[in-house]
């Protein structure tokens, strides 16, 4: 029985693979809505609490679709961790996306 064939080749740590590049993006793009929902919720700002709940969703679409395709774990090379980060702190964004929309109505 060959064992070593079934599974997944791990990718080297220095290789930017296509799922890497993606789960990162989305990692970016849901830090950059946290970062835009803490100040809106700061300010009470309608337009940035919009902002951040929008790329905070956008974040965890990146992040989940990521997740859905990998077909391995960590260090194989399909970018799973990045596309949990993205899932997680788009959640961030978008909570306080909601909670500066909630604060600007008041």
């Amino acid at each position: 029985m060959i064992v070593g064939s079934t599974l997944a080749q791990a990718a080297d740590v220095g290789t930017l693979t296509s799922g890497r590049l993606v789960g990162a993006l989305a990692a970016l793009v849901a830090v950059a809505g946290v970062v835009v929902g803490a100040l809106a919720v700061a300010r009470h700002r309608r337009r940035g609490s919009t902002a951040a709940l929008a790329t905070g969703v956008a974040g965890m679409a990146g992040g989940g679709l990521v997740v859905a395709l990998a077909e391995g774990g960590p260090g194989t090379g399909y970018g799973i961790v990045g596309g949990f980060l993205a899932l997680a702190i788009g959640l961030v964004a978008a909570v306080l996306g909601g909670l500066g929309l909630a604060r600007s109505r008041a």
